[in-house]
């Protein structure tokens, strides 16, 4: 399904739209936004495979009604392509305002394939009054997807980085490199599995597999070359060649997601798993979801890291409301409340020393939990690849190595 949607936005071609920007976004009355969003309900369009990120978006929502008089209705997605093509279709039949979808969680191929069509409203992020105590400078990933600079198309509200979750009840000491986690594999067969992509946690792991095999890494910060491009992941290939017979179940059946593959860590089925998400495993420890003596660790030379973006499109319904739900996600205190391991444990996308005192304090009043690096800990943010590449890579894996789910 993602394969065939995403071929569709490639095909209609790559000109910009002047009917992706709105009135609204050039506009810098808050007031008139605030006014016009009153007693609307804003369809956010978003993952919904985790109950804890649902709760927290129904939280949001009740934010939204008792302070601003806006309902937020979550559209649960398997597949964020699911929203692009519905939006895509709406532009293809001739709705060019009154939507269906009021906002998305986006980011990569998605956001690269609105954006080159013209499909998105704004800019809006950087208008937005909450803007200002985004970490620019420090998280550049904020204003970057995927090597695609987002030019105020989607605003951020979470950071995130790959991290490995492993129980020291069974395995006391992780491997800590991508070599010695092959070998590991290897010499303990069945104990270790990834999502099957398109699953956003699955082509993530193979991203990292790239970053650890392929000769030069920096090439995929550009688009793929089509000339050199089996050349350059026959490494990456190699290394899935070998390890694959070696995965749980033989590599002939895999978790559909992340929730799935860290019920098996929690069942004792496997002994490592990862999560793009470094607060997760504290926060499955403290909802007693996962055994007190799980740990995480990451890869020497960095891991896979981004964050992650709401956007708007281009006909969006209700774009007023849709800009206030995005503006009060960086509120401070509701990204606080996402920090929080036993909400969700994701990481801010806020400048802290940017905050007010009280502010500051609510930060520093969170326990991360038992098992969450600290900052100095978790190691260096490597960036997202172009998106053509998980687009082609995530292509060849399933025919290479996919199984019907």
């Amino acid at each position: 399904m993602f394969r065939r949607q995403f071929m569709l936005i490639a095909a209609s071609g790559c000109a910009q739209m002047a009917f992706g920007h709105g009135a609204l976004a050039q506009s810098n009355d808050w007031s008139a936004i605030l006014e016009e969003a009153k007693g609307q309900t804003v369809y956010w369009h978003a993952w919904g495979g985790d109950p804890k990120i649902n709760d927290f978006i129904a939280w949001v929502g009740d934010q939204a009604r008792e302070r601003y008089g806006v309902t937020l209705e979550h559209v649960k997605l398997s597949s964020t392509a699911d929203a692009v093509a519905r939006v895509l279709a709406e532009r293809d039949a001739g709705t060019l305002s009154g939507g269906a979808v009021d906002m998305i969680w986006i980011n990569g191929e998605n956001f690269a394939a609105m954006k080159a069509q013209g499909l998105l409203f704004g800019p809006f992020a950087e208008g937005l009054p909450n803007w200002v105590m985004v970490d620019v400078a420090g998280k550049p990933a904020v204003v970057t997807d995927f090597t695609l600079p987002t030019e105020g198309f989607e605003s951020p509200w979470a950071m995130a980085q790959l991290v490995f979750e492993y129980d020291t009840a069974r395995l006391p000491e992780p491997p800590r490199s991508l070599g010695a986690l092959k070998d590991w594999i290897a010499a303990n067969p069945g104990r270790f599995t990834h999502p099957q992509p398109p699953d956003y946690i699955g082509t993530t792991f193979l991203k990292q597999i790239a970053y650890g095999t392929l000769a030069d890494p920096s090439v995929l910060q550009q688009p793929v070359d089509d000339a050199s491009y089996a050349a350059t992941v026959a490494p990456m290939w190699a290394f899935l060649d070998d390890v694959t017979p070696n995965l749980w179940r033989s590599g002939k059946a895999y978790p559909s997601n992340e929730p799935a593959m860290g019920q098996l860590l929690a069942d004792g089925e496997v002994d490592i798993s990862f999560a793009f998400n470094p607060g997760r495993a504290s926060a499955e420890i403290a909802a007693g979801n996962l055994a007190d003596t799980v740990r995480t660790f990451t890869l020497e030379g960095g891991t896979i890291g981004n964050a992650s973006f709401v956007a708007i499109p281009f006909n969006a319904a209700h774009q007023a409301g849709a800009q206030l739900i995005a503006n009060l996600i960086l509120d401070p205190a509701v990204q606080a409340r996402a920090q929080d391991p036993n909400i969700l444990g994701f990481q801010t996308v806020l400048n802290i020393s940017s905050l007010s005192a009280d502010d500051q304090a609510r930060f520093a009043a969170l326990d991360l939990g038992v098992a969450t690096l600290t900052p100095a800990e978790i190691g260096p943010a490597l960036l997202e690849p172009h998106a053509s590449w998980m687009v082609r890579i995530g292509q060849d894996w399933i025919e290479r190595y996919g199984v019907a789910q």
